[in-house]
């Protein structure tokens, strides 16, 4: 039996710690790859805090993550794409219900991809680069092209004649904003978004048209103007006060079609909090509350809202197209580039939980990192 080290999660709520797991063999249509470089995403410290109520079919002891970049150390014998030696970077999925959260975490030295969620690494990207796509870029693509979602036309599709209709972005200096933006410039949509001012120029670069201040009165009068008229084929809350914003947009611009990908109310105090009963009494009821408040709202306007799931690509036609062809060719010919930029914090498995408490903290246009 091959062991390997990993930051697991012994116990629910506790911190993570380095033990000794067992390395396991890739099925017919995976890969196992060595970890070179493993990303913090915040429903990494959500799920340490709150398991017991957000994730409830996890079972502990448990590896975390799921950004993963590396170099692949075995193949299943189904897997034509990839070769042993070969750096990847892929979704890894162990959290999820019904999957196996040690055999496919991200913090550990080794773990399980499958080869349909996986890509190759760019001789051009080094793997903490490579670490800020998976997630971010999955639930991103959820947002845009899934038919429950704004049903987008993926890159590569050819593009009606006429004039490019507009998606906004609300949060577009955001993991899963900046990776929105150059998907949708990508498939021939026109972007507008919104950023801090501080942001503002990063976000303008990945290829948003207009870059509204989110943080200004008059936001939302903004960004209808920045719209100017032209037809809105959707748009993608992220952050804090995202929802009813884009409820707004869309009301006064004609859109029918929202994405959202995050809750109403942070979990951050109920994560980092000493005892989850009775604090997650009345963060839960307002969640409820506002998620409640605002499904009534988009359906009083004709407006189709539903949350993004990022990892809800792994059982869908979607997710082996962008892995194996989207995302390669973007790579390639520079329509996507690593975003937001990787924040190294630390080397070594005994680095990430000081990077879930640095994620939980707040970084602004940035990814947390750790190299393994």
């Amino acid at each position: 039996m091959t062991m390997h080290a990993a930051a697991t999660l012994a116990a629910p709520r506790a911190p993570l710690t380095v033990t000794e797991v067992e390395t396991p063999a890739p099925a017919a249509d995976e890969v196992l790859v060595r970890i070179r470089a493993a990303a913090i995403n915040p429903v990494d410290w959500v799920i340490q805090g709150t398991g017991r109520i957000t994730y409830r079919w996890l079972r502990t002891p448990a590896v975390l993550g799921s950004d993963i970049a590396g170099e692949v150390i075995a193949v299943g014998a189904d897997v034509t794409r990839f070769r042993v030696g070969q750096r990847v970077f892929g979704l890894a999925t162990g959290t999820d219900r019904g999957r196996d959260p040690l055999r496919e975490g991200a913090f550990q030295h080794s773990s399980i991809l499958l080869e349909r969620l996986t890509a190759p690494t760019p001789e051009s990207l080094t793997d903490a680069e490579a670490a800020v796509f998976p997630l971010g870029l999955s639930t991103a693509a959820c947002a845009l092209f899934q038919p429950q979602h704004l049903g987008l036309r993926m890159p590569g599709t050819p593009a009606s004649a006429a004039a490019p209709e507009v998606v906004v972005v609300w949060g577009g200096s955001t993991s899963v904003g900046m990776n929105a933006i150059q998907l949708a410039r990508a498939a021939g949509y026109t972007v507008v978004s919104t950023a801090s001012a501080k942001n503002a120029e990063v976000v303008s670069a990945l290829g948003a048209e207009a870059v509204v201040d989110h943080g200004s009165p008059s936001a939302v009068a903004d960004m209808v103007a920045a719209v100017g008229g032209r037809p809105v084929a959707g748009a993608v809350a992220l952050g804090a006060g995202s929802t009813d914003a884009c409820l707004d947009v869309l009301s006064r611009t004609g859109g029918t079609r929202l994405a959202m990908a995050s809750t109403p109310v942070s979990l951050d105090s109920l994560a980092g909090g000493r005892h989850l009963f009775p604090a997650m009494l009345p963060v839960f009821t307002r969640i409820g509350l506002a998620t409640v408040r605002s499904s009534l709202r988009a359906r009083r306007l004709g407006i189709h809202a539903g949350f993004v799931w990022g990892n809800s690509l792994r059982d869908d036609e979607m997710g082996p197209r962008l892995w194996r062809e989207t995302v390669p060719r973007m790579l390639a010919d520079g329509s996507l580039r690593p975003a937001p930029s990787p924040l190294v914090v630390g080397d070594g498995l005994e680095a990430v939980q000081g990077a879930l408490d640095r994620q939980r903290a707040g970084v602004s246009a940035q990814k947390v990192v750790v190299r393994l």
